[in-house]
């Protein structure tokens, strides 16, 4: 039995000084094969009921003695695979610091929200506060306190996504202005950015898209007035040579209502490709503010005027940056977003 263990201890020491390749689950196994419940040092164990009796306290001894041997052994040969591991992980995860960093390029503002925060800043500077209404809008707000009932061939010109009969995506901002309206005395100065939606999709129109509508409500506003910051807003936001030329149109929230046009910045109003033509440029739409859509409000249309204009910011972004189809601006092509880099 005594040189059955010396045979155990020069095969556990040939098996691991062998083992040049042996990673942490060989040794386990290999450790199993000795020392496990069924192992060759468990199996001497087990053997001792056929050793004579005055002879079992030295062999028992003996084979404590080698357990812990083998397992101090086991423990070693652990521990420097261990070190052999982890040096081989520093290995290939190391870093040389004095190599070239890869270029990591930086971020920068979309065009529609550098159109928006100049817009934001050019009415903010004639007196105008900031109102951002719901997106999920009452079908009262959004189209009846606006003049725009229920048979009303309008609402078919807005393609609408309705949620329930009462609830829809909003289509204009415009019902921005209602809710100000409802809740402020006049002077009111109020500019209402935000998202719109309507079914429509192609170059020029998208089904999910920007607008920042203005609402001015005083006593003695004119459509004078309306002209006039328009010229401020067109001046500072293009070229100090733009001008600007109101059209007869229609709307039902606004009568009179006017189609603005803005002499077009890249030819100066002699004819080129982006004007068409024409010299002129349509931009937004405005007007003065219906009486029906006072009286909704509680505003006495007798003592108070006022106009409204609103406009895309997509339309605002393309024509000022020469963008000529809209749904570049929502495909995040680094290639043309990277052009905006301050």
């Amino acid at each position: 039995m005594t040189e059955n263990l010396e045979i155990l201890k020069e095969e556990i020491a040939a098996r691991l000084q062998a083992g040049a390749d042996m990673t942490r689950k060989d040794l386990f196994d290999v450790k199993m094969e000795y020392l496990g419940k069924t192992g060759k040092i468990s199996a001497l164990s087990k053997g001792m009921r056929d050793v004579p009796a005055e002879e079992r306290p030295a062999l028992g001894k003996r084979i404590n003695e080698v357990r812990v041997w083998a397992e101090e052994t086991f423990a070693a040969k652990e521990e420097e695979l261990k070190k052999k591991e982890l040096a081989a992980k520093y290995s290939a995860e190391r870093v040389d610091v004095t190599m070239p960093a890869d270029f990591s390029g930086t971020g920068t503002q979309h065009p529609i929200s550098i159109v928006k925060k100049e817009i934001i800043e050019c009415f903010a500077g004639m007196g105008f506060e900031i109102y951002e209404g719901p997106e999920i809008e009452k079908d009262y707000y959004n189209f009846q306190a606006l003049n725009i009932p229920a048979d009303h061939p309008a609402r078919d010109m807005q393609d609408t996504f309705f949620i329930t009969e009462e609830l829809l995506l909003r289509s204009q901002t415009s019902s921005g202005q209602i809710r100000v309206m409802e809740n402020k005395k006049p002077p009111i100065k109020v500019l209402s950015p935000g998202r719109v939606y309507r079914s429509d999709s192609d170059a020029t129109h998208s089904p999910m898209f920007h607008q920042m509508e203005g609402l001015v409500v005083d006593k003695g506003i004119t459509l004078c007035d309306l002209k006039g910051i328009l010229d401020v807003f067109a001046k500072k936001m293009f070229t100090s040579e733009t001008k600007t030329r109101l059209r007869p149109s229609y709307f039902p929230f606004t009568e009179p209502s006017v189609e603005v046009d803005l002499s077009c910045h890249n030819c100066g109003g002699k004819g080129c490709r982006i004007c068409k033509g024409t010299g002129w440029i349509e931009i937004l739409g405005a007007g003065m503010v219906n009486r029906r859509v006072l009286e909704n409000c509680g505003v006495d249309p007798d003592v108070y005027t006022g106009f409204a204009f609103g406009m895309g910011l997509e339309r605002i972004a393309m024509i000022k940056f020469g963008i000529n189809d809209m749904r570049y601006l929502f495909e995040n092509d680094v290639r043309l977003l990277k052009q905006f880099r301050d």
